[in-house]
């Protein structure tokens, strides 16, 4: 398949896990059916020994890596933003440093954007797996057209961040990558609609995601709550949401990010926004 070039964004830190991150790494570039263009690699402050040689093993191995190093950590916001004004191309992908896209996954963003030239941003379902790849446990299902992305976005974050591929002009006009606590693709997304950017999901998975029970404990918490709680400020000052979405969507979110225990709030996450896998 002729594609147009592309670069992706990804971006490494101390506590990332050194086996995870060579998978992750692997599944962009050999295990790909269309390879990147570019891969630029955001260091996130100072990195482990073991970090720094799945690093190099992987910059040894392909010519396609830009490795940008930063002093001190500065957290995903900031080096995702860093990371998308240091790409060359115009179509960016997003890649997490612990999981794994699918083979065909950039062959089908690109091949979306092909035929349709108009969007700004296209991005997929994912599965969720603990522990072995095809200990799969569930899925996150997004709509697919920007209608229902846009009707959906004013409820809950309607890209998977881990999946997307964007237009890097889309993401700079709208003020790019900021920070917002465990926010920072749903606040884009906000901005970029606001924007009028036009959004996509291709219906199918395109990255599998490791998760594990940290992942609810970190989904609530006050400082999460209010996070979540000025996503929602934000959207009914620019008039995205009316004032009962606000109490419904405040409400819910006081309830399970701020009142729920771990455990229950994990039960509601896999039962409520996750469907299972049979």
């Amino acid at each position: 398949m002729h594609h147009v070039p592309f670069s992706v964004a990804i971006s490494v830190y101390k506590s990332d896990n050194p086996i995870f991150f060579d998978r992750a790494l692997n599944s962009i570039t050999e295990n790909q059916t269309i390879t990147p263009n570019e891969i630029v690699l955001v260091v996130d402050g100072s990195v482990s020994d073991s970090l720094n040689e799945v690093i190099s093993k992987y910059e040894n191995k392909y010519d396609i890596f830009k490795i940008i190093r930063l002093k001190k950590n500065g957290g995903l916001g900031n080096a995702l933003k860093i990371a998308v004004e240091n790409a060359t191309f115009e179509l960016i992908a997003r890649m997490d440093s612990d999981d794994v896209s699918l083979p065909t996954r950039f062959e089908e963003q690109l091949r979306y954007f092909q035929v349709n030239p108009e969007i700004d941003i296209v991005g997929g379902n994912i599965t969720e797996f603990i522990g072995e790849e095809n200990n799969i446990i569930g899925q996150r299902l997004v709509p697919v057209s920007n209608e229902a992305i846009r009707e959906y976005m004013k409820e809950r974050c309607a890209m998977n961040h881990v999946s997307v591929m964007y237009k890097k002009t889309a993401v700079q006009n709208a003020g790019g990558y900021q920070d917002w606590f465990w926010n920072e693709d749903y606040y884009l997304w906000i901005r970029m609609w606001l924007n009028g950017a036009i959004f996509a999901n291709t219906g199918s998975v395109l990255v599998n995601v490791r998760v594990g029970e940290e992942m609810y404990q970190r989904r609530g918490g006050s400082k999460y709550f209010e996070s979540e709680k000025g996503l929602q400020d934000y959207m009914l000052k620019n008039k995205m949401i009316n004032h009962s979405t606000y109490i419904k969507n405040v409400a819910k979110r006081l309830i399970i990010q701020k009142l729920m225990p771990n455990k229950l709030r994990g039960w509601v996450f896999r039962t409520f926004a996750r469907k299972k896998v049979s």
